[in-house]
């Protein structure tokens, strides 16, 4: 079925489509993101936009709710769990669609044909799950949301195996990248896991390509995200990432890789230097090599960046990639540390 025909068949013949949007505090993106939806070109009549707000304690549910007293499409529901992964269950058992989309928000998208795709990639795939790419933007006026945008992008600043960046239209697997997704799924493979703070969808996308459901991808569907605008925010992210990296992998074993043990091995090396007045001098020197080469590979990374980001661009992103490995690489250790205890406890 060919894009166009979607846009002009009758209103009844298009598939009901469910915009699942978990947020929190996002009262500075919330409305534009809400108004580029509620904008899109599709049958007004086929889509509805499920808003489920964690508690937020700034101005996000005040400004949907506005705009819910406005357009009988948008509806606020409450999410006392707060976390992502408990408001991606609430939408998913409240929505009514053929198609479930999910949309976080703090997005921009690039045109109003986003719903309008959706239709037809499932309809010409006959895919179960529909991924994307997910590029960060910065906010205008933000030159540490430029640095860390470039550094995000680039070789030494995202996960190597995710698609989030790749422009290809193919059959590929969901675990980076899945957003869309026929109902038929959540009996297959069930919700996702709600004690999961980070890396919710990563684990539930596993879980679809390990029942062996297909994934379609394709640049039509990009959606831009707002990359974090201060080191501090930046620092808090990664840490919830590489925390909920540690448990996906206590999970899926198999699924780890060299480069995603990185970040926890530049931990432990710094607090083995840090001890190192107390170590023999060979072992002590061992952490001090390894830092030195990190140090010397990040700032490589940074030099190729540099021209791309405003004014400071080589120690800006040299410091966004600090922040990045060393807050993904606390996060793990932090849930390591948790797990362990919970350990404990089981076998006592």
């Amino acid at each position: 079925m060919s894009r166009s025909a979607v846009a002009t068949r009758d209103d009844s013949e298009s598939p009901l489509i469910s915009v699942v949007i978990p947020i929190r505090n996002e009262g500075r993106y919330i409305a534009d993101t809400l108004t580029q939806l509620l904008s899109q070109q599709y049958p007004p009549n086929r889509v509805e936009f499920l808003v489920c707000d964690g508690r937020s304690d700034d101005q996000t549910r005040e400004i949907v709710r506005e705009i819910a007293n406005s357009d009988a499409r948008v509806k606020l529901i409450d999410n006392p769990g707060r976390r992502s992964s408990v408001g991606r269950n609430l939408g998913f058992r409240a929505s009514s669609g053929d198609l479930v989309l999910v949309i976080d928000g703090h997005v921009q998208i690039p045109d109003d044909r986003l719903l309008d795709a959706v239709a037809d990639l499932f309809a010409r795939s006959g895919a179960d799950c529909l991924g994307r790419p997910q590029p960060l933007i910065a906010a205008p006026n933000s030159p540490w949301a430029d640095a860390i945008v470039a550094a995000r992008s680039s070789w030494l600043g995202h996960n190597p195996n995710s698609m989030i960046y790749s422009d290809a239209e193919c059959f590929a697997p969901a675990a980076t990248i899945g957003a869309a997704y026929r109902p038929s799924v959540f009996a297959r493979v069930g919700y996702v896991d709600e004690g999961f703070d980070a890396c919710e969808d990563l684990e539930f996308n596993t879980r679809l390509d390990l029942a062996g459901l297909r994934c379609f991808t394709s640049p039509r569907l990009t959606v831009r995200y707002f990359a974090r605008d201060t080191l501090t925010a930046l620092f808090k992210q990664q840490y919830r990432y590489g925390y909920g990296r540690f448990k996906y992998l206590s999970r899926y074993p198999s699924k780890g890789t060299v480069a995603q043990l990185a970040p926890p091995g530049l931990v432990a090396a710094t607090c083995w230097a840090l001890a190192s007045p107390w170590l023999p001098l060979p072992i002590a020197a061992l952490p001090l090599v390894g830092l030195s080469l990190y140090l010397a590979v990040v700032a490589i990374a940074a030099g190729q960046l540099a021209g791309r980001t405003s004014g400071r661009g080589f120690a800006r992103c040299l410091l966004v990639f600090v922040t990045i490995h060393y807050a993904v690489g606390c996060g793990y250790w932090k849930a390591f540390g948790n797990w362990r205890n919970w350990r404990s406890r089981r076998e006592r």
